[in-house]
């Protein structure tokens, strides 16, 4: 199986038989987006909150179903594409120090 890392960001895999790192493919699935001024929240302090509705819109940088090929991208694509080919990265891991190390294998959508 080939897997393919859609993402800007090398991908470390944890699984019970070790680590494995998904490099960059230099190409990156992204969700198109549109976002819409709302107004703003005003707290009891007198801070103005800038709020905004954002609207997806088209998967671009996915390649077709590819036999024996999966695609690993952003939990936003995966959900977007619903697609039995198409993964995200699993829950976190994290060092001592609160940073993401990993992730504990892939999110299927569908």
């Amino acid at each position: 199986m080939i897997i393919v890392n859609l993402t800007p960001h090398e991908i470390t895999v944890v699984s019970a038989s070790g680590a494995l790192v998904l490099p960059v493919s230099g190409k990156i699935a992204r969700v198109s987006t549109t976002r819409t001024p709302r107004p703003a929240i005003v707290t009891g302090e007198g801070h103005e909150i800038s709020v905004s509705t954002i609207v997806t819109g088209d998967v671009v940088g996915l390649p077709p179903p590819t036999e024996g090929t999966v695609f690993v991208v952003s939990a936003m694509v995966a959900g977007a594409v619903l697609r039995r080919d198409v993964f995200s990265p699993g829950d976190l891991v994290r060092d001592a120090g609160g940073v993401v190390i990993g992730c504990r294998g892939l999110t299927s959508y569908v």
